[in-house]
């Protein structure tokens, strides 16, 4: 089997939209954290591809992809949703890793049963407690530019402890996504953080499946009220942020999964 994924553009309100699949048959979505690109998913790609048509999208405004409009969760669904329908896909399953994630969800609420599975993976769950306190956070990767290129190692260390040894390709890739919005690096984040999720929630028709990497601090606050909110349980894999990097085989079989869980349903 052809591992190198293919690559393509689909247009949509937001503007352009990039994606790269592998595999043919029942289309999956991919959906990456910020400030990421499909390159989260690289690994992840041809294990699923073995399976179903996989497809990691560049949400609008990063990776190569374009956003026109206010940067915003419905935005970046708005983008999506128009290469879904640039590509002519009927039916799907989304999967989507942190800021993706809440993107799924927003998703999930507007496509309603033509999502036959949505998986969260280190998803945050909005309230409005935590939007009225959206302020108070501190940023995540925003790095102060200087002339001797000092903010590059600035940026390798917010993120070096989510990595273990040995997994520094992973986070050079991170610091290459990061780099292409650095103006722009945390506007992911504001926008999860003004989201208001809870009556989208309650729209989502498809079965959901919640996980999460072991040691992923961040998500942890989040599983236990995602799960409850659907009436599921949820897992841990081995991992921590960067989790479809670390662990892309108990990713792929997360989302596999979950997708065999709802057809048999």
């Amino acid at each position: 089997m052809n591992t190198t994924p293919r690559k393509g553009y689909a247009d949509a309100p937001t503007g352009q939209v990039h994606y790269a699949e592998c595999g043919t048959g029942f289309p999956v979505l991919l959906l990456h954290q910020t400030p990421r690109s499909w390159r989260e998913f690289a690994d992840v790609l041809p294990l699923l591809g073995q399976h179903v048509r996989a497809i990691a999208v560049d949400t609008p405004g990063f990776g190569e992809s374009t956003l026109e409009g206010p940067v915003t969760i419905e935005r970046f669904a708005d983008g999506i949703a128009g290469l879904i329908d640039s590509l002519g896909l009927e039916r799907l399953a989304l999967a989507g890793h942190h800021t993706g994630g809440v993107v799924a969800v927003e998703l999930a609420a507007r496509l309603g049963s033509q999502v036959e599975a949505l998986v969260l993976s280190g998803t945050s769950f909005m309230t409005a407690e935590k939007r009225a306190r959206a302020h108070e956070r501190p940023l995540v990767d925003w790095v102060d530019p200087r002339a001797d290129g000092g903010h590059l190692v600035d940026l390798w260390q917010r993120r070096r402890d989510f990595y273990r040894p040995g997994e520094e390709r992973f986070l050079n890739t991170f610091v290459a996504d990061a780099l292409r919005v650095l103006d722009e690096v945390e506007e992911g984040h504001h926008a999860c953080r003004r989201y208001v999720m809870e009556p989208r929630l309650l729209e989502i028709t498809a079965p959901v499946t919640v996980v999460s990497g072991r040691d992923d601090r961040f998500a942890e606050p989040s599983l236990a009220p995602m799960a409850e909110a659907f009436g599921v349980e949820f897992d841990l894999l081995d991992g921590h942020v960067p989790l479809p990097e670390q662990n892309p085989e108990g990713f792929a079989r997360a989302v596999l999964d979950a997708l065999e869980r709802a057809t048999a349903g």
